[in-house]
């Protein structure tokens, strides 16, 4: 028998057992089976992603077949066949894509430095501001029929609306994130010595990047947005054209192929912003 002096020396193992085996054993105790791993975050998104999309197909499907005045998925999938099959759907997607990118780009490339500049001097701020937040009240829309009086009726003027959409949706988030950056950051680097140029590099950036990448994703959506009414009005090719054409001929097929390849496309593009969101701002901690 052991006595009590010798049971503290040798722990909870000469006091039970039992709850030795029962750790040792992965299930938690003799004869339970091993427990299951639980699921990772990202699988589960992606999980609750593809119920979703199927959900959707299935709600659409359903209204479909219960006399509401569209066409069915497999219709909408022939549809995009024979389409593709004619080089039109190719053609649309190629022109749209291209107009788009070429102004999203543009667009952002100009508002980042712009917001940064706005952001950290006051002289830029108060020159540059008033006309940007009172364009910023204009729908780029409605500077369409002036600008194609003005530019033509090219490629110039879709892709100049699409640009302002970009730039003064990604100039206010890039201004308001430097804004944002915290002073304690800023004061500690400078008592640490560092110059401005160093502080901008490495404080003012940093913490403005997440800013800039969610006006990046939002002029992203109002640049498609644009791009489609752009191509309502003097164009020969596009996702846009190609749907407007359709509604002449009551084409719904023709109608939703354009929706959903809008759709495909800017969740494709969106999600590439968001991989470049994690790779350029693992430090920020994500619920």
């Amino acid at each position: 028998m052991t006595n009590p002096a010798e049971k503290r020396r040798l722990g909870p193992t000469a006091a039970g057992g039992s709850a030795t085996v029962a750790m040792a054993v992965p299930g938690g105790a003799p004869g339970e089976p091993p427990r299951k791993k639980k699921m990772t975050k990202r699988a589960k998104l992606l999980t609750l992603n593809v119920i979703s999309v199927v959900g959707g197909i299935g709600i659409w499907w359903t209204l479909s077949l219960a006399g509401f005045q569209f066409p069915t998925p497999p219709e909408v999938i022939e549809k995009a066949v024979q389409l593709w099959k004619s080089g039109l759907l190719q053609k649309d997607l190629l022109a749209s894509l291209g107009r788009v990118l070429t102004g999203f780009l543009l667009g952002s490339a100009l508002a980042i430095p712009v917001g940064f500049v706005m952001g950290w001097y006051t002289i830029a701020r108060g020159l540059f501001e008033p006309w940007i937040q009172f364009f910023r009240t204009i729908p780029p829309l409605a500077l369409l029929p002036l600008v194609l009086v003005l530019l033509g009726i090219g490629e110039v003027p879709k892709i100049f609306v699409i640009f302002l959409a970009a730039f003064l949706v990604c100039v206010i988030s890039t201004y308001q994130g430097v804004v944002s950056v915290d002073r304690t950051l800023i004061n500690a680097a400078k008592v640490l010595g560092a110059k401005d140029g160093t502080i901008f590099v490495r404080v003012v950036v940093p913490a403005s990047t997440p800013f800039i990448l969610v006006g990046m994703r939002t002029g992203l959506g109002s640049s498609w947005a644009t791009l489609v009414a752009a191509e309502l009005l003097a164009a020969q090719a596009g996702l846009g054209y190609r749907m407007q054409q359709a509604q002449l001929y009551y084409d719904l097929a023709t109608i939703f192929v354009g929706i959903v390849a809008i759709g495909i496309l800017g969740l494709v593009m969106d999600r590439l912003l968001l991989f470049a969101e994690s790779k350029l701002t693992g430090w920020q901690e994500r619920i």
